[in-house]
């Protein structure tokens, strides 16, 4: 009877002693795991850290990258024309938006020390190409009142625009309804330097009752047999005395037979019969092909 009560008692304290290991097993995983969810905790804030850092970094990279490896400089001949440098190293010309934060023709914009510029493409633009292509003149400067013939939908308009500014005015004339829309949806309508008119370059005297004063410069882009004395034409009405004018010639639609060097030949001739004193022609190759500007004065 004693041995039996003397084995329960070592049975249960074999059972308390295996309890109490299981329990001190207990609190070892629980401390285990909770020291792990700490290093967890902790590499995760670490990890968080690195992203920001990471982000931070990326940040100023994009921001040195857009105000250090960009560079613009005011053109050397025209005024409120810039010569810009893009970060792979091409050179652009480039105006100063006169709407800043909106484009005209899928152009870039840059913004370099709080002002924005436009990139100006010379296969797009032709004034933009005949500047690129040796120009000695270009009499548009801030402050210019200019009659545009021949808009279209506003690509080289808008960078006249930029460069005449709030004291100069672009008067746009557009014979095509669809271009004079989308001239007047995407350019006017953000630019108050400019005016829009439904109307045939052809017949100056339709348009006259909407230009107040007279203009410093005519520029010419139509597609029309008579180039020259259109522009002559409207020159008669609308130009100041020693008033300046830019031609860009479009051969094949004067004449398809004839070498385009010799169709602009013959536009100057119209012109100095018209009294104008042809400063210079200049061929737009490769920028526009058969093309050619040409800048005279009265």
């Amino acid at each position: 009877m004693e041995k039996g009560v003397e084995e329960a008692e070592e049975d249960t304290a074999e059972g308390k002693g295996e309890e109490a290991a299981d329990t001190e097993g207990v609190t070892d995983a629980v401390g285990a795991v909770a020291e792990a969810m700490a290093e967890a905790e902790t590499v995760l804030r670490a990890v968080d850290l690195a992203a920001e850092n990471h982000a931070k970094a990326a940040a100023t990279r994009e921001e040195v990258r857009t105000v250090v490896q960009i560079r613009v400089k005011p053109h050397p001949q025209f005024a409120e024309i810039f010569q810009i440098v893009l970060e792979d190293g091409t050179k652009r010309l480039a105006t100063k938006n006169f709407a800043p934060g909106r484009n005209v023709y899928g152009e870039r914009l840059v913004r370099v020390e709080g002002v924005e510029y436009r990139v100006w493409d010379a296969f797009r633009s032709k004034l933009a190409g005949a500047i690129l292509k040796g120009l000695h003149t270009i009499p548009i400067v801030a402050g210019s009142k200019v009659l545009y013939l021949g808009a279209a939908s506003g690509t080289t308009p808008s960078h006249i625009s930029d460069i005449v500014g709030d004291q100069g005015h672009v008067y746009c004339v557009e014979f095509a309804q669809r271009s004079l829309r989308e001239l007047v949806a995407n350019v006017v309508a953000h630019r108050s330097n400019m005016s829009p008119f439904l109307a045939d370059a052809r017949m100056p005297q339709k348009y006259a009752m909407f230009i107040p004063d007279r203009v410093d410069v005519i520029y010419c882009d139509i597609a029309t047999p008579e180039q020259a004395k259109v522009l002559a034409d409207n020159a008669d009405v609308f130009l100041k005395e020693n008033g300046w004018i830019m031609l860009a010639v479009k051969s094949q639609s004067i004449d398809v037979t004839l070498p385009p060097e010799e169709v602009y030949q013959m536009q100057a001739k119209v012109l100095r019969d018209r009294d104008f004193r042809v400063e210079q022609v200049v061929d737009l190759e490769p920028y526009d092909h058969a093309h050619a500007m040409i800048v005279a004065q009265r």
